[in-house]
């Protein structure tokens, strides 16, 4: 049994403006609103055990330190009557944090029902700041924390970079050498660029790199095959391989190239195996991270790039160097006005009916350079024997999508890669679902059997 206190802590700040929504922020607000539900599932959240505890007045301080760094934590988002958001930075604002004290064997139980309950309830972006807090306290010492945050404020970058900070900040860092060390840009400033000759410059390139490709990709990829399974829209398959882990990097490294093209390779892969064309297109979330003073910013950013498979090859390991050399170019043409490219789409579609089809995503979240969850104490396997460890879940959850085929996402979880994807069932049955999954594993663990890793 634990017992709850609720604090707000205050932050004040020296900086505070109004400007016009960062794309990313806006997109973000639109796409919640379109996909409907509850939009508490779309926060982003984290919860973890402290490898050594601390003084609730330490963990508090080094919080009001990270608010104060990071001004997308003081923003607040007023919508329009057009339908636009304004972005509102606040000099000062109060955090809520909730503490729980139970016993110490308790603490990761109770922290997980804690990260529940905060995640649960949807912000209000306008009257709202988009932080939440939970403590859990041991024996006079925080030893679980947990972190909630809005959509519209933070992607998943954002909120590994808030959780680095924190922690350097608990270590005694000071706050202006944090600024020193991972110079940020804020999104005041953000929203400066993008307003500015330069920022339309490049939203108008993208823009246009998308409606070319929406001019020639194939017009569908998957044959309507019934109606979705009753009860059971957009169902979600997950798959926890121990084995991707190892095999991922290997084969990054044999090949020359980064993680990520080698599981978009395997995912593009097994859409052209699925779909009905060769050259499928996938919309990728890009971090954008690569951007000039972007690198480190604790904000939303990421937006999706329009990637397609051009034509066969003959192995694994030549679509992967073909995946990294030519997804460079989806990567580039991924940051824009997506209130403009939606416009502009729609034109297209006036003169041009049959679009290409764009309907499936793929969103890899993984930033092992940054960031891996430390694998549960086990002795390391061949990689075969890894392999049988892979399992295969049907959560009881489903994500009503519009417009979307499929959506993939990839995580690093402790000692494993998961893998998990929602899809329209008349399009993608179930089995092909878990092939899907399956396939990718398959393409990529072979490959580094192939290629020596053990």
């Amino acid at each position: 049994m634990s017992e709850a206190e609720l604090l707000e802590l205050d932050v004040s700040a020296g900086r505070s403006g109004r400007a016009p929504a960062t794309w990313g922020q806006q997109a973000i607000w639109d796409a919640v609103r379109a996909l409907g539900g509850d939009s508490a599932f779309y926060n982003v959240k984290v919860g973890f055990e402290f490898p050594a505890p601390h003084p609730r007045a330490a963990v508090l301080a080094a919080l009001a330190d990270a608010v104060r760094l990071h001004e997308s934590l003081r923003t607040r988002l007023i919508p329009e009557p057009t339908g636009a958001l304004t972005q509102v930075l606040d000099t000062s604002c109060r955090v809520p944090v909730t503490v729980r004290t139970c016993a110490r064997e308790d603490t990761a139980a109770v922290g997980g029902e804690l990260l529940a309950e905060l995640s649960g309830r949807p912000y209000d972006c306008a009257s709202q700041w988009p932080l939440r807090v939970g403590l859990v306290e041991a024996g006079g010492l925080v030893r679980h924390f947990v972190v909630v945050l809005a959509h519209t404020a933070v992607d998943g970058g954002g909120l590994r970079r808030l959780v680095r900070d924190m922690f350097l900040l608990l270590d005694g860092v000071p706050p202006q050498r944090l600024r020193e060390l991972f110079p940020a840009t804020q999104p005041l400033d953000e929203a400066a660029y993008q307003q500015s000759e330069r920022g339309r410059k490049r939203d108008a390139a993208s823009r246009r790199y998308w409606i070319t490709k929406l001019g020639q990709g194939p017009r569908r990829l998957f044959t309507p095959r019934g109606a979705p399974t009753a009860g059971a829209a957009f169902p979600y398959v997950m798959l926890w391989s121990p084995a991707l882990l190892p095999a991922v990097d290997h084969v990054a490294a044999t090949r020359g190239v980064s993680g990520a093209s080698v599981l978009l390779a395997a995912a593009a892969g097994q859409t052209a195996r699925l779909g009905r064309s060769a050259e499928p297109l996938l919309q990728v979330v890009v971090n954008n991270r690569f951007l000039p003073g972007m690198s480190q910013t604790v904000t939303t950013v990421a937006q999706e790039g329009l990637f397609q498979l051009r034509a066969d090859h003959e192995d694994f390991g030549t679509l992967v160097r073909w995946v990294q050399a030519n997804a460079l170019s989806a990567y580039r043409y991924a940051s824009y006005d997506k209130r403009l490219l939606d416009r502009d789409i729609r034109e297209l579609r006036g003169r041009l009916p049959d679009l290409a089809d764009h309907s499936c995503f793929f969103n890899d979240t993984r930033e092992p350079e940054l960031f891996r969850p430390p694998a549960p104490d086990a002795e390391v396997l061949p990689l075969a024997r890894a392999r049988e460890l892979t399992r295969l879940e049907w959560p009881d959850e489903s994500s009503p999508r519009t417009g979307v085929s499929f959506a993939l996402g990839v995580d690093d979880v402790p000692g494993a890669v998961k893998l998990a994807i929602t899809a329209d069932t008349s399009l993608i049955p179930p089995r092909d679902m878990e092939s899907f999954l399956r396939g990718m594993e398959a393409a990529v663990v072979e490959d580094a059997l192939a290629t020596g890793c053990v």
